[in-house]
């Protein structure tokens, strides 16, 4: 009888179970050794991939080094420029007054000498003689050919204006070769001054500055480094050093100096670069190699970030560039960590893998997890010394930021934060519509989307509001590119200005002031004497007539005009006349208390409160009592008749600047001073009151005797349109005594 439970059918398992069994050396050494490639392909990808990325971003990190070197050797051209054109507007220049000449050269040449100039030269047209200002001081020499050569240039009107820039050329300057380079600008009268009241209008002659460029750019690109040992040089569009690590390249062909150095090493990679690329004004990193470095010889790869600094583009396109290099070595010393402990782990994990091959697979999660930490690890690493090599950004004095196409801050450095005031949350994603007046917004908005479309790098100057105050900011803008070599983000560099801003809006009062102190002197004076004789006439007039006739009081009214005439003479006279200026210890406190003493009565008139808020250990200062409480009064008066129906006055004075300068600030509620006139009201007989209130020479005299005193007058105003409220604060600060 057969048995009626047949054999059950065995499960896939066993049998797979059972062949594992019966061959598992093979299995095992198979997907020992399938793993294992497993294992060395990982790691080797795994490598190349960390070692490319550290490349790039140390790459991109020499680039953005190189972009701010190149917009700082751009601002430094472009204060020569606006001094060279400052200068062309003195009279003293136009006329040939040979002694102001000499004084106004001279003040100039030690400012930009810091930027690498080297001497001022002013060929006249008129008796064709060149005027030399450098170390040595003010000279009158014979001109030379070049000199002939730029005289002509500049003698053509469409000339006129423009500034030319020479190309390099090695000259030899006292003993020493040096690359120079010439900037001039025609100069035309068009000024006026004591001797010239009138502009002729005529060409006088033209401006030379002797720039050395080796040093122009030394100044910025010599303590530029990347890495440990990486350094910048600088080659003008002819390909020629102006500045290298290795001086006896200066002056050289790029092409030319390295393969003198090292003719057994080919250098057709840096040369293709510098053609294809840096010659031709584009920015971009790479790599080369070099045959030596910092004193190592041998051939050794090197990485390389240049960027273009635009030059005159009135001349034709040109441009130098500078580039940052640095051995590859150091990138490789930070990732050849990771290699070896790849190669460690991979050892174990091939040991382990022969002694159990049934484990393999959790040695082999085991392994990627290890490896994940080290990548993490390595990623902090690279993460800090991301944050090192960005520390000359993030601690830069400048603002720097990136917009998107529709100018959205993207990024910005900790001094553009501290600058606004504001917290990142509070500027990221935000456009700069936000930040800056509505002009300078779309200044900046027209620059970006010219970056964009065209690829292009410019400079504007704007401003902007700051808890009521105004500041300037000159910015450059450049594009950021891809891997496809089109603009993803603009890159926006913007340097604080407002100081200097000031002092040229100071300069340029004190030369107007001197030119029209002259002329109303002139005029006061010829009008004073018919004015004198017919007052006497009426004088005589009126004892001879009754005084109940029409006559007598068309005498009397007569009389009251030529009196309200000789008060704006006096008035004339007071503002161009120089008078004795006496130095003594003054008590601005005292003499503030004296003035508001005068003009309490009408204060209370019109309804106006007084807000006294004076130090009482302000310092004395040396000057003229007399002088400083018409300023005073000038300032109160202005104040009242701009608070019609009531208001506050608010006075203020303290000591800055540990003691050593007084600051005297008074404020008032009025109107405020619209934007259109701001420029305008130090100007003699500037005013906005109505014909008879004012003659508009208030301000400009107490803006003289404040100058005469050492001290300076600024003001802070604010309109309804502007900020809800109104107001204006008028700032005078004065040297204490010593």
């Amino acid at each position: 009888m057969k048995n009626s439970f047949s054999q059950s059918p065995s499960f896939p398992f066993e049998s797979w179970f059972d062949f594992y069994i019966k061959n598992y050396k093979k299995i095992t050494f198979v997907i020992t050794i399938f793993l294992l490639g497993v294992i060395v392909l990982l790691g080797w990808t795994s490598a190349n991939k960390i070692r490319e990325l550290v490349i790039d971003e140390f790459n991109n990190q020499q680039l953005v080094l190189a972009r701010h070197a190149a917009s700082q050797v751009e601002n430094s051209l472009n204060i020569l420029k606006r001094e060279l054109s400052l200068l062309s507007f003195s009279p003293a220049v136009q006329y040939y007054e040979k002694v102001q000449m000499g004084r106004r050269i001279g003040i100039v040449f030690p400012s930009i000498k810091e930027e690498g100039a080297l001497e001022i030269r002013f060929v006249e047209n008129k008796n064709k003689n060149t005027h030399v200002t450098d170390n040595n001081g003010f000279r009158t020499e014979k001109p030379s050919q070049i000199d002939i050569n730029y005289l002509e240039w500049a003698g053509w009107k469409e000339n006129n204006g423009k500034i030319k820039m020479s190309e390099i050329t090695l000259e030899t300057y006292g003993s020493k070769q040096k690359l120079i380079m010439k900037m001039a600008l025609p100069v035309w009268q068009v000024s006026v001054d004591e001797a010239h009241p009138m502009a002729t209008n005529e060409f006088s002659g033209v401006l030379l500055f002797d720039i050395d460029a080796t040093k122009l750019v030394e100044k910025v690109t010599a303590g530029l480094k990347s890495g440990k040992t990486g350094y910048a040089w600088v080659i003008d569009d002819k390909g020629i050093f102006l500045y290298h690590i290795e001086n006896e390249f200066i002056g050289k062909s790029a092409f030319e100096a390295r393969k003198e150095k090292k003719p057994t090493i080919s250098f057709s990679r840096i040369n293709e670069i510098q053609k294809e690329m840096i010659l031709t004004g584009k920015e971009g990193t790479s790599w080369y190699i070099s045959g030596w470095h910092r004193g190592q010889e041998g051939e050794i790869k090197k990485l390389i970030a240049y960027a273009p600094i635009p030059l005159n583009k009135d001349n034709g396109y040109k441009h130098w560039s500078v580039a940052l290099v640095a051995p590859i070595s150091e990138v490789e010393d930070t990732i050849r960590g990771i290699q070896i402990r790849q190669v460690l782990l991979e050892g174990i994990g091939i040991i382990v893998t022969l002694c159990a091959g049934f484990l393999i697979v959790g040695i082999l999660l085991r392994w990627s997890s290890t490896i994940k930490k080290e990548v993490d690890e390595k990623t902090r690493e690279l993460k800090k010394s991301e944050y090192q090599c960005r520390s000359l950004i993030e601690h830069a004095g400048d603002i720097i930021y990136t917009l998107d196409k529709n100018g959205n801050i993207l990024s910005m450095n900790s001094y553009g934060y501290q600058f606004l005031k504001k917290e990142p949350g509070d500027i990221l994603t935000h456009s700069i519509l936000e930040f800056f007046p509505s002009e300078s917004a779309e200044l900046q908005m027209k620059e970006v989307k010219d970056v964009f479309e065209k690829n292009v790098s410019d400079q504007v100057t704007c401003n902007i509001f700051l808890d009521e105050n105004e500041y300037w900011l000159s910015i450059n803008f450049s594009g950021l590119l891809d891997d496809t070599g089109n603009v993803y983000r603009v890159l926006g560099i913007a340097r604080d200005i407002t100081e200097r801003k000031k002092i040229e809006q100071q300069m340029v009062h004190t030369e107007k002031l001197a030119s029209v102190g002259t002329l109303a002197a002139g005029v006061a004076h010829e009008i004073n004497n018919p004015l004198t004789i017919i007052l006497g006439f009426t004088d005589l007039l009126l004892e001879k007539t009754p005084q109940d006739s029409n006559v007598y009081e068309l005498l009397k009214t007569i009389e009251k005009q030529g009196l309200n005439a000789k008060r704006i003479v006096e008035n004339l006279l007071g503002f161009a006349r120089f008078t004795e200026h006496k130095e003594v210890d003054v008590d601005v406190n005292k003499n503030m208390e004296a003035v508001l003493t005068v003009v309490g009565n009408n204060l209370s008139i019109n309804k106006i409160t007084v807000n006294k808020d004076l130090s009482e250990s302000l310092p004395i200062i040396k000057g003229d009592s007399g002088e400083l409480q018409q300023v005073f009064f000038n300032m109160i008066t202005n104040a009242i008749s701009v608070m019609k129906g009531g208001g506050a006055l608010t006075v203020m004075t303290r000591a800055i600047d540990e003691g050593q300068k007084v600051e005297i600030r008074i404020s008032d509620t009025g109107t405020g001073i619209p934007k259109e006139f701001r420029l305008k009201i130090f100007d003699p007989f500037f005013t906005t009151k109505k014909v008879g209130e004012g003659t508009g020479l208030g301000l400009s005299i107490s803006y003289g005797i404040i100058s005469k005193h050492g001290g300076t007058i600024t003001f802070e105003t604010k309109t309804k349109e502007e900020t809800g409220t109104s107001g204006t604060t008028f700032i005078i600060m004065l040297p204490a005594a010593k």
